[in-house]
Parts: C-alpha cells; sequence; structure tokens
C-alpha cells in the first residue's frame, strides 16, 4: 500500500504518514494525471484548422477553446473548496472519469456545436484535473521544498505541449483528426487506476452548509462574462447592437449576479469564494497577475498553429514541430525556477522578470509575417515561453504559502479560477479581434471573382490547410496575405495586459516559506524523513487541525507558525 497510517493522538481517525515514497507515489499519480488534461490543452492547436473546416465553423473557432475553458473556471472553484471541506480523493477520481467519458464523446462529434458541448463537458472534468493536483502537492510537500516538485510538473506541461502538437498533427495527417481525442481514452483509463491505487487521502465530512446560491450566482455570471464577450462570435453579428434586448438582458445579468454574489459570500456559513482572501496581499496581487497573464497570453497561444498553417504553408505535423522552441523555453524556466526558489527560499524575482520578457516577446510578435525565416519565428515563441515558464508556477506557491493551510484548495482554485477567466475572456476578444479583420481581408481577396468561380471550398467558414494549398495564384497568396495581416497588429492589444501584470509583480511581497506541510499543519498527517517524525497537532471537534498548532519534531522545536497568519494578522514578514 502506498500509504501507512500512524494513530492520532486522541484515538480518532488514523494518520497518514508522509513518507518519502508515500510522497512520490501520490506524485506519480498527479503528474499522470496532469500529463491528461496538459495533452488535450495543446493537441488540439494543430488539428483545428482542419477540425472547423471539417465541420464549418471557422467563424465561430474560437470556441473550441472558450467552451472548454469556461467549464474550467465555472468547475475550479468547486473544486477547491469541495476538496477543503470532505478531502481531494473523490473529487479526483470523478474528474478523471469526466475527461475520459468526454473525450470519447467529442471523437464521435458530427456537427461543430455537439463538438462544442463535448469540449465543456472536458472543461468539467479538467478543472478538477488541474486544481486538485496543484492542491494536494500542497498538502503533502512543504513549500520550502515545493519547488523541486513543480520543477517536474513544469517539464511535464512542457513536454505535453510539445507532443501534443505533434500528435495532433499526426492524427490529421494520418488516421483523422477525431484520434485527438480518442487516445485521451487509454490515458485516463490508466491514470484512474493509478490514481485509485495511489491516492490515499483522508476524506472527512464538513458539517456545514454547501453555499448553493453562491454557486448557482457564480456559474450565472462567469457564463455571462463570456457570452458578453464572444457575443460577435455567438451571432455572427458585426459589432454590439446595445438596442438588442438579447444583449441588454445578458449585460443586466451579469451585473446583478456579480453584486449579489458578494452579497451572498459575506453573509454565507461556508463561502465558495471567502472575501476575506482578498485581505491578504500577496494572494490579492498574485491573483490579478494570473487574471492579466491569462487575458494576455493564453488567448493569443491557441492562434498560433493556425497561423502556421494558414500562412506560411506548414503542414499540420510540421506546425507542431515550429511550437518546439516555445515548449523549450517554458520547460528550461519552469525547472530552473523551481529549483532555485528551493535553494534560495525566494520567489518575487521570477514573476518580475517573467513577465518583462514576456512583453518583450509579445512586441516581437507583431513582426510575424508570411514569408518570416521559421528560425526568427522560433527565437520569437522561445521568449514567449520562457517568459510564461517563470511566471505560472510561482504565483501558485506564493498564494499557497500565504493563506491558511484549511484553505489551500480555496486559496488554488480562486487564484486559477480568475486566471482562466482571463484567458476565457481574453480567447474570446481576440477571437472576435482576429476573425473580424480576418473575414474582412477573406471578403476582399473573393470578392473580384464571378459568382459560382471560387474553388471548392475556398467559401470563408470552409478554409482548411489543403483548400489553402491547392488555390491557383493570386488567391492563394491573397489568403495568405489575409491570415498574417489579421494576426499580427493582434498582439497589439495584449500588451498592455502583460505590462499591467509586470508592474503588479512588483509589489508582490516576499513572504518566508513554509516548512510545514499542508496535511499536517491540519492535523490530517504526520511527516516522516526517515530519521526525523513530525508530530501532528491534534485534530479539532470538527476534524482539522488548528492552524495554529505546533508541530513537534524528533529535536523538540515547534514549527506551527504560518506564513498566511503572519500577513493575514498584518504583522511584517520577510
Amino acid at each position: 500500500m502506498a500509504s501507512t497510517t500512524a494513530a492520532p493522538p486522541d484515538g480518532g481517525t488514523p494518520l497518514v504518514v508522509l513518507t518519502p515514497r508515500t510522497v512520490w507515489v501520490i506524485f506519480g499519480a498527479l503528474l499522470a494525471s496532469m500529463f491528461l488534461s496538459s495533452l488535450d490543452q495543446s493537441i488540439v492547436g494543430t488539428a483545428m484548422p482542419t477540425i472547423v473546416g471539417e465541420l464549418h465553423g471557422v467563424e465561430h473557432q474560437g470556441w473550441v477553446i472558450t467552451a472548454y475553458i469556461l467549464a474550467i473556471a465555472i468547475v475550479m472553484p468547486l473544486y477547491g473548496k469541495f476538496g477543503d471541506l470532505w478531502g481531494r480523493r473523490w473529487p479526483f477520481l470523478v474528474a478523471i472519469g469526466l475527461f475520459t467519458v468526454a473525450s470519447a464523446g467529442a471523437g464521435f462529434a458530427q456537427s461543430f456545436p455537439e463538438l462544442v458541448a463535448w469540449r465543456g463537458v472536458q472543461g468539467l472534468g479538467g478543472g478538477g484535473l488541474m486544481i486538485l493536483s496543484q492542491a494536494i502537492i500542497a498538502d503533502i510537500v512543504p513549500a520550502k521544498d515545493r519547488g523541486k516538485y513543480m520543477g517536474p510538473m513544469g517539464a511535464l506541461f512542457g513536454i505535453a505541449a510539445v507532443i501534443g502538437p505533434l500528435l495532433g498533427g499526426w492524427f490529421t495527417e494520418g488516421p483523422g483528426w477525431r484520434w485527438a481525442f480518442w487516445i485521451n481514452v487509454p490515458i485516463g483509463v490508466a491514470a484512474f487506476a493509478v490514481a485509485w491505487v495511489a491516492l490515499r487521502l483522508p476524506t472527512h465530512r464538513a458539517g456545514r452548509r454547501i453555499d448553493v446560491a453562491g454557486i448557482v450566482l457564480m456559474v450565472v455570471a462567469t457564463s455571462g462574462i463570456v457570452l458578453v464577450t464572444s457575443w460577435e462570435s455567438l451571432t455572427g453579428s458585426r459589432g454590439y447592437d446595445w438596442s438588442d434586448p438579447w444583449l441588454l438582458a445578458l449585460v443586466t445579468a451579469v451585473v446583478v449576479s456579480v453584486a449579489l454574489f458578494v452579497v451572498v459570500e459575506n453573509r454565507a456559513e461556508e463561502p465558495l469564494l471567502p472575501l476575506h482572501l482578498f485581505k491578504n496581499r500577496t494572494f490579492t496581487i498574485a491573483t490579478l497577475i494570473g487574471l492579466v497573464l491569462g487575458m494576455g497570453m493564453f488567448s493569443a497561444l491557441a492562434f498560433l498553429p493556425t497561423f502556421l498553417q494558414m500562412s506560411t504553408g506548414a503542414g499540420v505535423t510540421e506546425s507542431g514541430f515550429l511550437l518546439l522552441p516555445m515548449m523549450a523555453g517554458v520547460m528550461l524556466t519552469a525547472i530552473g525556477s523551481g529549483i532555485a526558489i528551493t535553494k534560495t527560499g525566494r520567489y518575487k524575482v521570477f514573476p518580475v522578470v517573467g513577465l518583462a520578457i514576456t512583453a518583450a516577446g509579445m512586441v516581437w510578435l507583431t513582426r510575424i509575417t508570411g514569408d518570416m525565416s521559421m528560425w526568427l519565428f522560433g527565437a520569437m515563441i522561445f521568449v514567449l515561453g520562457a517568459g510564461m515558464g517563470l511566471v505560472m508556477q510561482t504565483i501558485v506557491l506564493a498564494v499557497q504559502n500565504a493563506v491558511d493551510p484549511h484553505e489551500l484548495g480555496t486559496a488554488t482554485s480562486a487564484n486559477n479560477f480568475f486566471r482562466e477567466i482571463g484567458a476565457a475572456v481574453g480567447t474570446a476578444l481576440f477571437s472576435t479581434i482576429f476573425t473580424s479583420r480576418l473575414a474582412d481581408n477573406l471578403d476582399g481577396v473573393f470578392a473580384g471573382l464571378p459568382a459560382g468561380s471560387a474553388p471548392a471550398g475556398a467559401e470563408g467558414s470552409s478554409l482548411t490547410p489543403e483548400v489553402v494549398e491547392q488555390l491557383p495564384e493570386p488567391l492563394h497568396t491573397g489568403v495568405v496575405d489575409a491570415f498574417a495581416d489579421a494576426l499580427a497588429p493582434a498582439f497589439w492589444y495584449l500588451l498592455p495586459l502583460v505590462l499591467v501584470g509586470f508592474v503588479l509583480a512588483l509589489f508582490l511581497r516576499e513572504v518566508k516559506l513554509s516548512d510545514v506541510a499542508g496535511m499536517v499543519a491540519r492535523g490530517e498527517a504526520v511527516a516522516d524523513h526517515g530519521d526525523l517524525v513530525e508530530d501532528a497537532p491534534a485534530p479539532a471537534a470538527d476534524g482539522a487541525g488548528s492552524p495554529d498548532a505546533v508541530v513537534v519534531t524528533a529535536s523538540g522545536a515547534g514549527t506551527g507558525d504560518h506564513p498566511g497568519d503572519r500577513e493575514r494578522d498584518g504583522a511584517p514578514v520577510s
């Protein structure tokens, strides 16, 4: 059995003994599941032009990504809160199951709306895999040692992001794009089996009422925000007609639901998103950084494979290879920063430098053209990836280190929630900007052709890389230029967001990294380092340990003070 147990001081539920072997076995289960969700985010990119072309959804292609991100954003706070209340084992298994079933459904989709619906269900599972993996690591590994685990997690993300586009391209040019979804099924089954055996985490009853009103209002507000920003893509209209009663009703619903959510969360016995977290300076700044990074970065990355295939003439698989430099940048800086944080205990410098590098890379990407050197393009996206790798994992570590151990899941999910909201809104806005400019450009390309003389498949909504490749001149060059001229200037709209994130990072407070794992601090586990055993504090009446309880080591030293408690009380920390 992966986990051993020890009798608690009061004879209650046995405690998990976190031996090095136990930690690494659990970590392995998390890696398998993270690989599942990471692979799915990247494997669709290179297959996207072919998928939306065959299913007649080029104008609405952003929804393949937006639906997934929206679903992830909606369920993130739920997984975080429920994990804190009841334990993380069963929510984690449910997330894997949902993701696997939805992957099969997406592969069998016969229409574009059906594909979007299954992508949404995938997001319901993917959100749990992302949040619970980060929270479980915080449960079993102290913040001061977490960097060496976050490094491999960042590397895995990079590996999946490299393999994903390659597999997506290979499937599209070989057995078919549907295998880009079906490949998740055997991986999901294997990940479920590993998690079932290895993920032996404590479960408990909360004894408190679920914040149903908060959940409903959060779903309405989140969905409304994304629908408003996707209005043009959703309705096929150009611009916002503010006399449209449906649009006005949607905006009103968003405003009212957000206002009511704040009121409800202030009164709820167990709020879905405790508003007192925003009194924590580190949590607030790190969450805002995640929000602007999501808006400024992830929205643009989704359209790079489309640019490569349409504008440069790269094949589907070749476009996957051309994205390798960006993934190399992510892996290099994610692993390097994780090791450096473990050795030095300092983390503020990494998001500051990372956002500066990201801004520089984004400015550089405004120079892309259809006939540019792929070596130059590779250098551009390497810089972009290097900046991202310094930021993403570091701000999650900062948040986890600054909050009460009882709220690890809630705080982690809240931070990720706002990042995904930013990504959903950013993707919708970027997609609107890109597709509107593209539609105008393509109208100009095909405007001079006599009626009925356009080659088969050359309509704007059905363009695929194969159709573009077969177009005669000057139509081929015209379409290539249309894609390049639509994408490159759009990066200027995102640059101010990244610069806002850079300024916020300058104000991020450096909080001393905790040396106690979350489960130990809550009284659910004891840490066994071979020559040293940390005894957990006695559980409180509700089954959770006191956050201020002292953890006694073999040498008799107490380490119960948690950085989140000191920052929350306003005491200076360094």
